[in-house]
């Protein structure tokens, strides 16, 4: 080594010496250049301590069943982290086998969509085209008016918006298990049909009770007053004004609509997109995408959900520890571990693709990114 130093140029030996430098920081994971919208910075520049970020891999390590598929880290507006990992992975159930994850490879958000259909929501409430949110969800069926009882007439938008319809419903069974209400509903020819002619387990308002079939409704409503399907509509309303040019929403084989409360696939830098839009007001560089305060509006807690969380309007309400203080966050929570968290005091959007589909470690790797790893690192 002593010889090879000694003969090496000058200039070249400077190169050298930057390389492992420069494999650190692409390890690191250094933002693409993709002409999408972002604009890129450095850890430093907004705050972050890249060293601690740095430690993914070793946070990873801990878990060998670990199949983390993307990380994407912003804040202040500016996207200043992304990692991508090779892994078994699925389309909406479907295996694909290992997939080698990138900037432009799509990725199921699985209930995340909820989270996006609750934002076309206020779009079109914004553009006239959506009942208001205290009026019966059943004058917007009158088809199906022979399945209303005095009970569920009682039942409101706001409250398919906050899981509290009061509808019978269960998806704590497995999947596989045919009795998963879920699982009957993607089944069903007529899926508002399906959860209209649900009877009632408790007064509209008074509890929440995970349903995507609500997702279901407010997405049919959406595309009756729109004329567009929700696919369609998300695209033209949320995701054309992001400068999201790729997405796809897996369509129900029984009925051939869009499952609104599961389907959607979308880029990772592009979901990080949502979650930005969320700490602005609905804004997307300078553009107003969402009507001004349903941001604010979405994400107050509504209602106790599950475990120890409230919930709004599709978006879960939590909160983590930072150097002994409380620091409140908002999420959109995906089936097997796709995760967007929004931390509003602290400007940062942090986002997970993961493919822990029939497991634990869904809850508890993207818990630990967020909470072992990127939070530590916010250093103002």
């Amino acid at each position: 080594m002593t010889k090879l130093f000694m003969r090496t140029p000058i200039a070249l030996l400077a190169v050298l010496l930057l390389i492992p430098a420069f494999a650190q920081a692409q390890d690191c994971g250094a933002p693409a250049a993709v002409d999408d919208g972002w604009t890129r910075a450095t850890p430093a520049e907004v705050g972050l301590d890249g060293a601690r970020l740095c430690g993914l891999d070793k946070l990873l390590e801990q878990w060998p069943q670990r199949n983390i598929h993307a990380v994407v880290v912003a804040r202040r507006g500016k996207l200043v982290m992304e990692r991508y990992f090779t892994g078994a992975d699925e389309r909406w159930g479907t295996q694909l086998g290992d997939v080698k994850h990138a900037p432009d490879v799509m990725h199921d958000l699985r209930s995340i969509s909820k989270s996006v259909v609750a934002l076309t929501v206020g779009i079109a409430l914004g553009d006239g085209n959506f009942p208001a949110l205290d009026s019966p969800v059943f004058d917007a069926f009158p088809e199906f008016a022979t399945l209303a009882t005095p009970e569920k007439r009682k039942i409101t938008f706001r409250q398919l918006l906050t899981m509290s319809s009061g509808f019978a419903w269960d998806e704590t069974i497995p999947y596989s298990n045919p009795a998963n209400s879920e699982l009957r509903l993607i089944n069903s020819a007529n899926p508002v049909r399906y959860v209209l002619e649900q009877p009632l387990a408790a007064a509209p308002g008074e509890i929440y009770n995970y349903n995507g079939g609500n997702t279901t409704l407010l997405a049919a409503v959406v595309a009756k007053l729109t004329g567009k399907g929700i696919e369609d509509y998300a695209r033209e309303k949320l995701f054309a004004p992001l400068g999201i040019t790729a997405s796809e929403w897996v369509r129900m084989p029984a009925s051939g609509e869009a499952a609104a409360a599961s389907g959607l696939r979308l880029r990772p830098r592009d979901t990080a997109k949502l979650g930005q839009l969320m700490l602005t007001d609905g804004q997307w560089n300078g553009r107003q995408i969402l009507p001004m305060g349903w941001a604010a509006d979405s994400v107050k807690p509504r209602i106790n959900g599950a475990g120890v969380y409230f919930y709004g309007y599709q978006w879960w309400l939590g909160r983590s520890l930072l150097a002994g203080r409380e620091v409140d966050w908002i999420a959109g929570f995906g089936w097997g571990g796709q995760r967007l968290f929004i931390v509003p005091t602290l400007d940062l959007v942090v986002f997970v693709n993961s493919g822990h589909y029939r497991d634990g470690l869904q809850n508890l790797i993207p818990a630990a990114i967020l909470n072992q790893l990127v939070l530590p690192a916010v250093k103002d």
